[in-house]
């Protein structure tokens, strides 16, 4: 135990990101858009995400406890996927990390269910969020699945419970300006949400109450970490066709919708801004209403140009 308590370093055994790397991508790619509305909010959203894993990083680095840190794992078992924002091995747990920077307000219902409110562009925007509580479970599911395949049934019985205590799915929320509400939110939700800041008082705190005893070796905690390791595939689920197809879409409406407005307007032999000026052309192609309903809710259009043109223009969008 003399020679274990000398270990108070953080080893990360692997560092790196996909994230970096994809904001990279997204910025080489909006130079070859016209429409940079949707790839720049996606932009900002993967920045805002980086800065609160490095934060994570910072805390991790600083933490004087003795642990192996892994960043942004890929794990597929069977047929079952893990992606792991960080994988912390320490003496007493494993914690499996899901890292989720606040932007803005967090939510969490009675239902567990996770929302998240903030600002855009001027724009007030609330939106749920996949939980990233039953995220940080399914990577547990995963690890807990391989570790099952290599013990026989007699030894699994034995040693599942020990695994399932072990192994904490935890939660950790960046940006200390946002606000974060839990007062409906399920215990065991509570119990693995906290902020970045309190991460490693966090992490100190339960392995105050394991026993002593039963602590892992700086040896045992490094098999498990490089074991992991082991196990990450390279994986980059970005797709960047899509914002070049919507980029093209967006263009062939916008010439279809223009040209709709050319002839109309010179057969009614009326100004083109009669039928719809560009604000009003670009806020449309913005919304892509599906339906006639939706396009007077919008109050883009006046209610003579709504009455007129209305029907017509979703026909347009419709056959784009």
């Amino acid at each position: 135990m003399e020679l274990f308590g000398k270990f108070h370093e953080t080893i990360f055994l692997k560092s790196d990101s996909n994230l970096e790397k994809n904001i990279n991508e997204l910025k080489e790619i909006r130079n070859t858009l016209h429409d940079t509305s949707k790839i720049d909010k996606d932009i900002k959203l993967l920045e805002i995400g980086l800065q609160g894993e490095k934060e994570i990083e910072f805390e991790l680095k600083n933490a004087n406890i003795g642990m192996y840190v892994l960043h942004d794992i890929n794990i597929e078992f069977e047929d079952l996927k893990a992606q792991i924002d960080y994988v912390i091995v320490t003496k007493a747990y494993t914690y499996l990390v899901e890292c989720k920077n606040m932007i803005g307000n967090i939510t969490i219902n009675e239902n567990g269910e996770f929302k998240r409110a903030y600002n855009y562009n001027g724009e007030k925007i609330v939106e749920g969020i996949y939980s990233p509580y039953r995220q940080a479970l399914r990577h547990k599911e995963v690890l807990k699945k391989i570790w099952l395949s290599k013990h026989n049934k007699i030894s699994a019985y034995l040693w599942e419970k020990s695994f399932d205590s072990n192994y904490k799915p935890l939660v950790v929320l960046t940006n200390s300006k946002g606000l974060l509400n839990m007062r409906y939110a399920p215990k065991e939700i509570k119990n693995a949400t906290i902020r970045s800041d309190v991460l490693i008082e966090y992490i100190k705190k339960d392995i105050a109450k394991y026993d002593k005893n039963s602590c892992f070796s700086k040896k045992s905690m490094e098999s498990w970490a490089q074991s992991i390791l082991n196990r990450n595939v390279s994986n980059n689920n970005l797709d960047l066709t899509k914002y070049k197809n919507d980029d093209i879409n967006k263009n062939l409406l916008t010439e279809k919708l223009k040209e709709y407005r050319r002839n109309k307007a010179k057969d009614k032999n009326i100004p083109a801004y009669y039928i719809f000026t560009d604000n009003e052309m670009e806020q449309i192609i913005k919304l892509h209403p599906k339906n006639y309903d939706e396009l007077a809710k919008s109050n883009i259009l006046n209610q003579t140009k709504l009455k007129f043109h209305g029907a017509e223009i979703i026909k347009v969008i419709n056959n784009n």
